[in-house]
């Protein structure tokens, strides 16, 4: 019954957050994230009944038909969304929490070798733009925002929008929709680059000050009156 009552809300969520999505008719027969997600629904259940190599060997079959790839030990919970789904990679300790939205070319990766945890946890209602890499086994607040092209590498608070290599924080998010307008969200690396001129502009014109007060014989600076 909690299969059967994942695999409607998955479609009811695609319905939702795709505006380009006109009945259900069309997300089940043409949409290759809806075929992903349900796929391993099923791979899931079989690993946790221990059917470890058909479990991996379904989500083969659907990684070579639609390019996404999610490991059937990867938690994942209700209602979750790829939008258009092309080079998602899901890892195997990833934990992800209710009504997640993934864009194209999301990554939840890991940093290392060891059999433990090592992808990320996300809490619920969070973000991911596309392209964004979030590594390591961090954890994501609930109700983050990550931008697109976007490396995680550290945690995010809840609510925090987080953008750049490496993400930095540039806000929080608001109460109201997905709200991660890419067009109003700073770039954090212009933001450094832009201190960094302005300290630079300060420095050149107090230089120029000083240098007005020398002693043009001497070399020396005049004494202030």
């Amino acid at each position: 019954m909690s299969l059967l009552r994942n695999l409607r809300e998955d479609l009811a969520s695609a319905m939702t957050r795709d505006p380009a999505a006109r009945n259900r008719i069309e997300l089940l027969l043409l949409y290759p994230t809806i075929h992903a997600i349900w796929a391993y629904r099923i791979a899931h259940c079989l690993w946790n009944r221990r059917c470890c190599f058909v479990a991996r060997f379904i989500m083969a079959i659907v990684r070579s038909g639609t390019g996404i790839e999610i490991h059937p030990a990867a938690v994942i919970g209700r209602r979750f969304f790829i939008d258009h789904g092309a080079g998602v990679v899901i890892g195997e300790t990833a934990v992800i929490g209710d009504d997640v939205l993934l864009y194209q070319g999301v990554t939840l990766g890991g940093t290392n070798l060891d059999r433990g945890k090592r992808h990320p946890t996300l809490g619920n209602m969070v973000v991911v733009g596309a392209g964004a890499k979030v590594l390591g086994p961090i954890e994501i607040g609930s109700g983050a925002r990550i931008g697109a092209g976007s490396v995680v590498i550290r945690p995010v608070s809840d609510k925090m929008i987080v953008a750049g290599i490496p993400a930095r924080p540039v806000g929080m998010r608001g109460n109201t929709g997905i709200n991660l307008r890419h067009d109003l969200i700073d770039d954090p690396n212009a933001l450094s680059i832009s201190g960094i001129e302005e300290r630079l502009r300060f420095l050149e014109n107090r230089l120029g000050v000083e240098a007005d007060k020398m002693d043009p014989e001497s070399g020396h600076m005049e004494a202030v009156q």
